[in-house]
């Protein structure tokens, strides 16, 4: 950035409608850990935090230093400044002028991901492209520099806007932090997609090609009717359904899934697997501790499963169950890494992964 850059004096992160308590106390968390002090702006409901530093100019500094992926309930994170009172007849303008001449690879024109906010996405949509074509006119887009920044325009409403930046290397690649998924009509239920997510997520192209090979195995445990079952299928690998209930004909019907009618808190493998799944309804201590003890006992490499959140306290119940897995690998010297997301098709719940590395 040039010397007439502006510096931005706050954090936007976007999250779910509903978790912005849980996404600022994470954030204030992080900044705490590096010495940074500040507050959090977090309306109820509104799908966004802003944190805002005791310092304006530790804003980039905080933006560069915290690990996006690191974060749980956080879809974005980016440094920004506030603008008001854009003149409805040419809201360009004062936007190019506090830009200062900056390049960018890429522009995101977004809004809150709630229902209040449907209208204004709209609006966001329409100005996209004079907006682009105002930065190309300005030669301002560098699609290969990788040394350019992502911009930001969060529209408040028509007339007001965070306008910021993000590392692409440090924050996530899509509109409003949403990846965009598409439901497989083949699949039998809406929960595959949070396992594609997952993957998606949690494992580069390449990581994906290596560790999720054709032949591989896997154990799903309650598995029924399937969704998480029909991802490992498309991929090619020997899956063990593991439910009482019943299961999806088709996915039986393609010879790589056997199903055991079994309790998923009791089944044990006849061999190691290479990879376990789990989307049980459960309490998530409980979950925690089945996912650590499959991985401390060597009966899987690999686990991506989902914890249910009680309705208080969860970012405390995030921790108190990557405590209970902590535990149980350090007990068993095994050396892992782990991670969380709260996935944009969870609910009241969040995702982990979890890989043994020795």
């Amino acid at each position: 950035m040039n010397q007439s850059a502006p510096v931005p004096d706050c954090l936007v992160l976007y999250c779910r409608a509903g978790f912005e308590g849980e996404c600022a106390a994470e954030i204030q968390e992080h900044a705490a850990e590096l010495g940074y002090s500040g507050y959090c702006k977090a309306k109820a409901d509104s799908g966004y935090v802003v944190f805002v530093p005791h310092e304006a100019q530790h804003s980039a500094a905080l933006a560069s230093l915290i690990p996006f992926y690191a974060l749980i309930f956080a879809r974005q994170m980016f440094a920004a400044n506030l603008l008001t009172a854009l003149p409805v007849n040419d809201r360009i303008t004062p936007l190019l002028d506090h830009l200062a001449g900056i390049a960018v690879s890429e522009v995101m024109v977004e809004t809150a991901d709630t229902n209040e906010a449907k209208e204004l996405l709209a609006f966001c949509r329409k100005f996209s492209t004079p907006f682009l074509q105002a930065l190309r006119r300005r030669d301002l887009i560098r699609e290969q520099d990788e040394c350019a920044p992502r911009l930001h325009l969060f529209f408040l409403s028509s007339t007001a806007v965070y306008l910021g930046f993000s590392d692409p290397d440090n924050s996530s690649p899509w509109l409003m932090g949403i990846p965009r998924l598409r439901f497989p009509s083949s699949a039998p239920s809406r929960s595959t997609l949070k396992l594609d997510e997952a993957i998606h997520l949690f494992l580069s192209d390449e990581e994906q090609e290596v560790r999720l090979r054709t032949g591989m195995k896997a154990v799903d445990l309650g598995a029924a009717p399937g969704g998480w079952t029909w991802q490992l299928v498309q991929r090619h690998l020997l899956v063990t359904a593991v439910d009482n209930g019943p299961m999806d004909q088709a996915l039986l019907d393609s010879g790589l899934v056997q199903h055991r009618r079994e309790d998923g808190f009791r089944f044990r493998p006849q061999e190691p697997a290479d990879w376990m799944v789990c989307d049980m309804v459960e309490q998530p201590g409980r979950i925690a501790h089945l996912v650590g003890k499959w991985v401390a006992e060597g009966w899987c490499r690999e686990t991506i499963f989902n914890l249910k959140l009680p309705m208080k306290k969860r970012y405390q119940e995030v921790q108190r169950c990557a405590s209970i897995i902590h535990e149980l690998l350090e007990s068993a010297g095994v050396d892992y890494e782990i991670a969380f997301k709260q996935l944009y098709h969870d609910r009241e719940e969040v995702t982990g992964y979890l890989r043994r590395l020795n």
